[in-house]
C-alpha cells in the first residue's frame, strides 16, 4: 500500500503567516497557495474578541495581480496620517491609549 505525503489541503495552502497583536485586536497576515500550488494570495484576517471564547472576524484577499496597488495604497493612507497627525505636532511613535502591536512569526 502506497502512502500520501501531501499534507491536508488546509494545512498544504498555507505557506507563510504572520500575526500582529494589537490590543483587543489581533491582526494575520497568511501567504497561501492556491489549489494548484504555482500561485499564491495573501489574506489579512482581523481578529476581535467580543465575548469570553467568541471573536469577530474579518478577512480581505489579496491577489498577486493587486500587491503593488494595494502596498501603494497603504502606504498613502499611513503617509497622509503621518502628514497630518505631525501638522498637529503629534507623533506616530507616540505612546497610544492601547497596547502596543506586537509582530509575531507564527
Amino acid at each position: 500500500m502506497e502512502t500520501s505525503t501531501a499534507l491536508p489541503v488546509e494545512k498544504r495552502e498555507e505557506v507563510f503567516t504572520r500575526r500582529v497583536r494589537a490590543g483587543k485586536r489581533t491582526y494575520f497576515f497568511d501567504v497561501k497557495a492556491t489549489k494548484s500550488e504555482k500561485d499564491f494570495y495573501i489574506t489579512i484576517t482581523e481578529s476581535k474578541k467580543i465575548g469570553e471564547d467568541e471573536f469577530k472576524k474579518h478577512k480581505i484577499f489579496l491577489y498577486k495581480e493587486d500587491f503593488e496597488k494595494f502596498a501603494d495604497a497603504l502606504a498613502e493612507a499611513v503617509d497622509f496620517v503621518h502628514d497630518e497627525l505631525q501638522k498637529q505636532g503629534i507623533s506616530m511613535s507616540a505612546p497610544h491609549q492601547h497596547e502596543p502591536a506586537v509582530v509575531e512569526q507564527v
